[in-house]
């Protein structure tokens, strides 16, 4: 089947949530198979396809989340922010701001994200009881954000370059692409197979597997909703299948095409928020 991206492209969009939680990345510059043109422009439409649903709703966009962290006790913990999105162009680069407003111990602490295609994201945190933002080194990427199952970047993407894709098969409902690093060093997972809905073309599901291809992480969207006629999610969660503790999202007042000025992405905004476009 042949897909339309003029058709789809402003139609589909990003939720937030995707953003934070697919951790897929994906871009038509970087797939693996190689079995004939039909089949390479395919899989080509399809990852681009779900990239514009994953990553770039409306020109900009806002909204609230919560994030509940469960330990493998069952202890749980809150964290409550608000995040803003620009992009330059549709599959280009993208700017971010998240601020958060609970619990106490991480009240005004600001990330900040330039997501960059052609080279490494920058990526930035202010600290607010040292008055300090901290650049946050390639190097500590796939570390926790903020004591969550998400790592820093997850909140941005993996960049396109990292991974080849290759679709392993469809049905009528859904795409299942496997997606294999480049550099194995540079991460703890082996590969990931996320399954991408034909509908919206949002990925529902990302399971990551270790060297010994042991399925050690997943990413499940539980809730989606159609926001200004873009299908968007609203809930999901990301677990650690090893000792079955994960990370929830939920998302509110989820809002696109605010037409936020390029300047409020600044250093100056995580020191002083834009209080004008949190409300």
């Amino acid at each position: 089947m042949m897909i339309n991206l003029n058709k789809y492209s402003k139609k589909l969009a990003l939720s937030f949530a995707l953003l934070i939680i697919a951790n897929i990345n994906l871009h038509a510059e970087d797939f693996s198979i190689k079995s004939n043109d039909n089949t390479t422009k395919k899989v080509r439409d399809i990852i681009d396809q779900a990239n514009l649903a994953s990553y770039y709703a409306g020109e900009d966009g806002s909204t609230e989340a919560r994030m509940i962290i469960v330990d493998e006790n069952g202890n749980r913990q809150m964290r409550q922010f608000t995040i803003l999105r620009k992009d330059e162009k549709d599959l280009g680069d993208q700017h971010m701001l998240v601020f958060f407003s609970q619990p106490s111990n991480v009240k005004d602490t600001v990330f900040r994200v330039e997501k960059q295609l052609a080279e490494d994201d920058n990526r930035w945190l202010f600290l607010p009881a040292l008055d300090l933002v901290k650049r946050i080194s390639a190097g500590d990427k796939r570390t926790s954000f903020v004591g969550s199952h998400f790592y820093y970047e997850d909140v941005s993407g993996r960049n396109p370059t990292e991974d080849n894709f290759t679709l392993v098969s469809e049905d009528k409902d859904t795409y299942v692409i496997s997606a294999t690093p480049k550099d194995q060093q540079s991460v703890e997972f082996s590969r990931y197979v996320v399954k991408i809905d034909k509908s919206n073309f949002l990925p529902m599901e990302t399971t990551y597997f270790d060297q010994s291809k042991q399925a050690i992480r997943k990413m499940t969207v539980l809730q989606v909703q159609s926001i200004d006629g873009i299908p968007t999610v609203m809930k999901s969660r990301i677990s650690n299948l090893a000792n079955s503790s994960y990370t929830e999202m939920q998302f509110r007042r989820v809002k696109y095409n605010l037409g936020l000025p390029d300047n409020i992405f600044s250093e100056r905004s995580m020191r002083t928020p834009p209080k004008a476009w949190l409300n």
